[in-house]
């Protein structure tokens, strides 16, 4: 390798094929490598060599379409370009692949290939001279071409300097590109100006084809001539821009001639190029006329004024411009004009919704307040109760009366306290908060957010998001939330929040105190067959394609449905049973409608004839009644079995809250001579232990008084006596204090002998000395009563006042007995009252009082 023969590149290279573009000699090019023969050049020569040479590579463009790539070696082009692997970089997302910075060093002509796997290997022929770097001096020296060739490389290198003198020379690249053309061999200008312009892929190959000087300087002279000729245009038509304005129209322009050689330009085309280029531009009238409040407008242009000084090239740049264009969609100042009609508002709610009638008078308030006050600030509302009841939709149908936007945002799981602040911009892949995304979203700065799911939340190391929502549901506070991707403080104080949650004990106190709790409680059985027979029938039919002619539900097999095939407080799983029926019922109206075309049965055999008889389309309409009911939804999955589990002395009902609604629990108790153990079973948390053993405790002390004995005739119940307490339905966790009636009720039996009356309930907190404390949940705890079929409900007496939430019609069914301490208890348990009581209160005196 002397200077004097120039130096050689190695006669056998490995070939790297890529589509990516067409490396040219001098220049400098990315090439990503994700091929099985590409991965393999890369891990065995580039990775594991270790001399100069090892990293000098034949680089072979690609012509065919990557998508089409197969097993087998694509026909090679005949000339690529040697190029020095300066750096590889791997990386495994979105899969694994490795990218290389090649620089181009020579053209090379394959004169057989060796090899193809596990990567092509090629027997090459260097076809351009590959001279040691001298410096500008002694190119300065060097014996310059004469004749044609001469003349050409004097006519480019002219070329190429006006090109250059039209850019802006303050640009970095721009004077590197000026000192080059003094610096180069003017033979290796082709190449290097054909590769810094916009080409085409199919223009750069011919470059590369042109393997004589002569030839490269033709091919490469006319690519340069257009780009200047495409500058001049459009220095014409900006004359009465601004210098700075129009160099940098001027540098984009070079692209846009490029990858569009020889379509003539227009004014008015270029006229619209004007309206979209100038994004810069555009943007800062976009942030003017954004209305946005005086330090949010100060932050903008403070970013626009740096984004007008960052190259395109810089990562910054993406993430400056996207904060920009998300300030300017947020609607700073955009609102709706709220639907103020009260008359109109309640018939709409009324047409959504049957029943429900606290939430709805609420929301007349606010409408109402609205009218006297209109800077009202929107209230924080929290609909609590169990699932199916409606409180999502009863969301969506304030979000249409109000005439507002409606934007729902599912917090159940969510643990990263960034989804409601957003995440700072320093980090990467930063985005705004859930609040922020949905007023970009709706439009408008007074939409009604339903925060669907409050109950929900999580907490992890990325924070607590319960926390975080403290400041957006503050009135006090909300007014000024700051984002942490915006900040900058946004006005949510006209935002209408709606929270729901199944139950307010797994929200935090603090962000419970922030809220106003609406409990939307679970329906009777005469309020879902009304709200099946307006909203869920007619749904479903729209949604099956049946019509009324088609199908009919009466109301008896409507609450057949409800009383039997479903125990619920919403009205999921009786939508789904009316689906099921409708599925039934479409599938005979299928089959039948064949049969009724007409002039079917004349081309029907006899056999055929008979057979389409006997299976006679159905009459319409098809009425469900309950042989169809069983024959669609199978036998009954719930049975009324009170009367059965109460048979034998020891077992009584309880009444049970749960996130689901109210429940009936059978409580059962059982005795065995043994050394006064109490035990316990059913999943019992610590709370209901407690009561149990105070119901052993209030009882041993009063055996006498209610002439209590153990299996041996004492006085005593536990001398001699195992108890075995246990609560059915073990593998749910069970807890609270409000079966402690229940279990004095239930030993009482035990250890009597009688036997509980089989259509009564009870529930109560139970103290040492007998007194009977108030409970929550009691409207769930009743209509669950209620579902179940009983007839009388032991409540404390301080929870009377709870049953004005009941409906008139299940109060009217139900006999309620409020009772102050436990001897009103056993008395109201059993029929007769119970002995050992003085002076018994009596059912019809028990009712009169309430």
């Amino acid at each position: 390798m002397s200077s004097n023969s120039g130096i050689r590149i190695p006669s056998r290279l490995p070939l790297l094929l890529t589509h990516e573009g067409v490396l040219l000699p001098g220049s400098t090019m990315r090439i990503s490598v994700d091929t099985a023969r590409n991965m393999q050049l890369v891990k065995t020569r580039l990775l594991k060599g270790t001399s100069l040479k090892s990293t000098i590579i034949g680089v072979i463009p690609n012509t065919r379409d990557p998508e089409l790539d197969t097993e087998d070696l694509p026909s090679l082009h005949s000339i690529g370009t040697a190029g020095l692997a300066v750096q590889v970089v791997g990386s495994n997302w979105p899969k694994p692949h490795y990218t290389l910075l090649i620089t181009g060093l020579c053209r090379f002509r394959v004169s057989q290939l060796l090899k193809e796997v596990p990567f092509p290997l090629a027997e090459v022929e260097q076809l351009d001279k590959l001279e040691q770097y001298t410096s500008p001096r002694n190119t300065s020296e060097a014996a310059t071409p004469e004749g044609e060739l001469g003349e050409l490389s004097q006519r480019f290198y002219q070329a190429a300097v006006q090109l250059v003198g039209m850019l802006d020379m303050s640009v970095p690249v721009v004077a590197k590109l000026r000192r080059l053309l003094d610096s180069l061999p003017k033979e290796t200008l082709p190449d290097v100006l054909a590769s810094m312009i916009h080409t085409s892929n199919k223009e750069k190959l011919q470059v590369l084809d042109a393997v004589s000087l002569e030839e490269r300087f033709k091919k490469t002279l006319p690519l340069l001539t257009r780009q200047i000729e495409g500058l001049k245009l459009l220095q014409k038509t900006r004359k009465s821009r601004p210098d700075d304005d129009k160099r940098v129209k001027l540098v984009r322009a070079v692209g846009k001639v490029g990858k569009f050689p020889g379509r003539p330009f227009s004014l008015d085309e270029d006229g619209d190029d004007d309206e979209d280029g100038d994004d810069n531009t555009v943007l800062e009238r976009k942030v003017k006329g954004a209305n946005m409040p005086e330090a949010a407008l100060r932050v903008c242009l403070k970013e626009l004024k740096r984004l007008k000084k960052m190259p395109q090239s810089m990562p910054e740049y993406a993430l400056t411009r996207n904060y920009l264009d998300l300030m300017v969609e947020l609607p700073w100042s955009k609102s709706t004009t709220d639907c103020l009609d009260i008359h109109s508002a309640r018939v709409l709610l009324d047409n959504d919704h049957y029943a429900m009638e606290k939430l709805k008078r609420r929301v007349l308030e606010y409408l109402a307040v609205r009218q006297l006050k209109s800077t009202l600030k929107g209230p924080i509302l929290c609909f609590v109760g169990p699932p199916g009841v409606g409180k999502t939709s009863v969301g969506r149908s304030i979000a249409r009366t109000l005439g507002r936007e409606f934007h729902r945002i599912a917090l159940g799981g969510v643990c990263d306290q960034s989804d409601i602040r957003g995440h700072r911009r320093t980090y990467v892949g930063s985005m705004p908060g859930r609040i922020i995304n949905g007023l970009k979203a709706v439009g408008v700065n007074n939409p009604v957010f339903l925060l669907d799911e409050v109950d929900k939340l999580g907490k992890s190391l990325q924070g607590d998001p319960a926390a975080a929502l403290l400041e957006v549901l503050d009135p006090e506070q909300n007014h000024s939330f700051t984002d942490h991707y915006l900040n900058v403080a946004f006005d949510l104080s006209q935002v209408l929040f709606i929270a729901t949650a199944n139950t307010t004990a797994t929200i935090p106190p603090a962000l419970l105190d922030r809220m106003e709790v609406l409990q939307v409680q679970g329906y009777t059985q005469e309020e879902k067959v009304e709200i099946a027979h307006r909203h869920l029938i007619p749904h479903q039919l729209e949604q099956h394609g049946l019509t009324p002619h088609q199908l009919q539900i009466p109301q008896d097999t409507t609450l057949d449905i409800i009383s039997k095939y479903t125990r619920e407080a919403g009205v999921r799983s009786l939508e789904r049973k009316i689906g099921a029926i409708c599925r039934a019922v479409a599938v005979k109206v299928a089959e039948a409608a064949p049969r009724l075309a007409a002039g079917d049965s004349c081309h029907m055999t006899k056999a055929q004839r008979v057979s389409s008889d006997m299976a006679s389309p159905p009459e319409m309409p098809i009425v469900i009644d309950h042989i169809a009911l069983k024959d669609i939804l199978g036998p009954h999955i719930f049975e009324m079995e009170v009367s059965e589990r109460l048979t034998l002395p020891g077992v009584a009902i309880g009444l049970a809250w749960t996130p689901l609604g109210g429940e009936i629990m059978f409580v059962e108790a059982s005795r065995m001579e043994g050394e006064g153990q109490l035990t316990l079973t059913g999943q019992l948390g610590d709370v209901m232990k407690e009561s149990a053993h105070l119901a052993i405790s209030w009882l041993r002390s009063n055996a006498k008084t209610y002439q209590l004995t153990n299996l041996v005739g004492g006085l005593d119940p536990l001398e001699g006596t195992d108890i075995h307490l246990h609560f059915p339905a073990g593998a749910v966790t069970k807890d609270g204090p409000s079966a402690g009636v229940t279990m004095v009720t239930v030993l009482a039996s035990l250890f009597s002998g009688r036997l509980v009356r089989s259509d009564v309930a009870m529930t109560g907190e139970i103290t040492l000395r007998g007194l009977v404390l108030p409970v929550g949940g009691i409207k769930d705890k009743v209509l669950a009563a209620h579902r179940a079929g009983l007839k009388r409900v032991i409540i404390p007496k301080r929870n009377e006042k709870d049953l004005e939430e009941i409906p008139a019609n299940v109060r009217l069914e139900l006999d309620f007995v409020g009772a102050s301490n436990l001897d009103e208890v056993l008395n109201a348990a059993f029929d007769g009252g119970f002995p050992g009581i003085s002076n018994p209160v009596t059912l019809p005196q028990i009712t009169s009082k309430l």
